[in-house]
């Protein structure tokens, strides 16, 4: 910053500015307000918790008191006894009646101190719940537990039961314990007893092994956000960040701070910054393969699926409604790509034709089942206790390996494919094409060929997106003043996912990965990366304050064993 420029008042300068409205940005927000954070807590302490909570009235409790973040501090620790940062302290507290909070009550909402931008809207989950419109997709592929509330691991299935919504859950079949098809069932005798070989979900997890509606999963989103006050006015706002900055702003600043410049030349700053953008995000390049020009992409002639605004495209739906044939080409792999032919042929589109570059591969999630059954702590013990970010790129490469479709849309592909409205083509690529502008049509040579495929009136891109942070022009600068260790595009962060020790960006989603595991792009990444994000918030946000608060505070710490105390 120049000296012309006029310098930000200190009430401008806020603690946390989240870039990003989606997922992985609503469960930072949510964790910064949840005073007692499942993820902190054992079984054992959750137990201890609901018992005080039950008996509050007859036993003295820690007094808290709110912080200007939104979350809650234990009360203030006298100075001679031990801190609470040192395990061998003695947990115990100081006189006083307050009750526990609830984790189904509401918490108070964050002060101004905390602001969100997001370039799609100024609504938690705009982005996300679009593009599921759009599409019309029914049902999340995630299971129950993966969810963005930082209060409670069950708290979707407990909000679905509370609510009646018993008929929005569909159940993941052929996943949990003997049910699996028999060609997958591998018996061995191993300490007297038959065991199931195969990654597959132990039977008392069965209740978890549901996937909610679409709608319900919104809803139980709406209420995350209700519950704490993430809705205030003003609190998100629709800006594209476009430039980011760390550094101080005067030669008289004692302490550096963030500089956000947004696409309209506004500038927000702040102490730390959460950079929570998704595979739609600024700075984040949409696969192709090949790169289509500025006439051909968007309505016209092609389309990435993450730009889809309106579905057929207008020239396929007037042909749909002259009932003319129509024929489309849908690129791509993944679950997107198959709800994306489902959603043609439903629409009206004559035939469809799929083409895959890898073969067919199927599978309930994006990741190996193994990370989520009952042999997932092995995974994850493995994968972060490897020696280098090499080893862990290998790691996250084999659990992901590429797109993927679940069973129920595989059938249903096949059936369109069985009616001649779908024809499948796994291991193709497209060798040649030539767009037409007179007949609004593509003329495509594959590898291996398609016998008779005929000109095509619109090309889906369901190729997925991949995220550099080299080529970031959002980190541009961050890159230049502050260089890291990059692999394959993913940062090298710290284990609390900042961008270095001694700046505090942090970064959570596909971002992550190298410290989260596959799983970071998934909703079980967004809650395990916002737990990570708020303890490493706290430390950076203690450092500022004076010496009598530096064991207070606000992400839970200091609140878990307050309120778990003997009487």
């Amino acid at each position: 910053m120049t000296s012309s420029q006029p310098l930000p008042d200190e009430n401008e300068i806020r603690d946390v500015i989240i870039i990003g409205a989606g997922p992985c940005g609503l469960a930072v927000a949510a964790r910064l307000s949840e005073e007692t954070p499942s993820a902190v807590f054992t079984d054992e302490e959750h137990q201890r918790y609901h018992w005080i909570k039950k008996h509050s009235g007859k036993m003295s409790l820690a007094q808290a008191r709110h912080n200007k973040i939104g979350g809650l501090r234990a009360i203030k620790w006298d100075s001679e006894k031990q801190c609470l940062c040192d395990d061998r302290g003695r947990r115990d507290s100081t006189n006083s009646t307050s009750s526990v909070p609830s984790l189904t009550e509401s918490s108070s909402s964050p002060s101004s101190s905390t602001l969100v931008l997001d370039g799609s809207g100024d609504k938690w989950m705009q982005r996300w719940n679009n593009a599921f419109k759009t599409l019309e997709i029914q049902q999340l592929r995630s299971p129950m537990f993966f969810h963005v509330d930082p209060g409670d691991r069950d708290g979707m299935l407990a909000y679905t039961q509370e609510t009646g919504r018993d008929s929005d859950l569909w159940e993941i079949p052929n996943c949990v314990g003997k049910e699996m098809s028999k060609h997958k069932k591998k018996k061995r005798r191993q300490g007297g007893k038959n065991q199931t070989i195969g990654g597959e979900i132990d039977e008392r997890d069965r209740k978890d092994y549901f996937s909610p509606s679409t709608d319900l999963f919104a809803d139980y989103c709406d209420s995350i956000i209700d519950r704490y006050g993430l809705d205030e006015p003003g609190q998100i706002l629709q800006r594209e960040a476009t430039d980011l900055s760390y550094g101080y702003l005067s030669d008289n600043s004692t302490s550096k701070v963030f500089t956000i410049t947004t696409s309209t030349g506004e500038k927000f700053y702040s102490r730390t910054v959460v950079l929570a953008i998704g595979p739609g995000g600024a700075g984040v390049s949409k696969i192709h393969p090949w790169k289509p020009t500025s006439e051909q992409e968007g309505s016209a002639a092609c389309c990435h699926s993450m730009e889809i605004k309106q579905f057929p495209s207008p020239g396929v739906a007037q042909k749909i409604q002259r009932r003319q044939e129509t024929n489309v080409v849908v690129v791509g792999g993944g679950l997107s790509s198959a709800q994306i032919v489902d959603m043609a042929v439903r629409k009206g589109v004559t035939k469809v034709w799929f083409l895959m570059r890898s073969g067919l591969k199927i599978k309930h999630f994006d990741i190996n089942l193994s990370w989520m059954g009952k042999y997932k702590n092995w995974e994850k013990a493995t994968f972060w206790s490897a020696d280098t970010d090499e080893e862990r790129l290998e790691l996250l490469q084999t659990a992901r390996n590429g797109g993927s479709i679940t069973p129920r849309y595989t059938k249903i592909v096949k059936q369109h494919a069985a009616r001649n409205r779908a024809s499948i083509h796994p291991c193709t690529e497209i060798k040649t094409h030539e767009f037409n502008p007179a007949t609004q049509t593509w003329s495509l040579t594959t590898d291996p060929p398609i016998p008779d495929l005929p000109p095509i009136d619109f090309i889906y891109f369901a190729t997925g997106a991949k995220a550099d942070v080299r080529e970031m022009p959002l980190l541009r600068e961050m890159n230049d003043q502050y260089p890291i260790e990059v692999k394959s595009g993913l940062p090298c962060l710290t284990n609390d996912l900042s961008w270095r020790n001694d700046v505090p960006l942090f970064m959570t989603g596909r971002m992550a990965s190298l410290r989260l595991g596959p799983g970071a792009p998934n909703l079980e990444g967004a809650r395990m990366g916002a737990e990570r994000v708020a303890w490493g918030i706290e430390e950076v946000l203690q450092k500022s304050e004076k010496a009598d608060e530096q064991c207070e505070g606000f992400c839970g710490l200091g609140n878990r064993y307050a309120s778990l105390v003997d009487e």
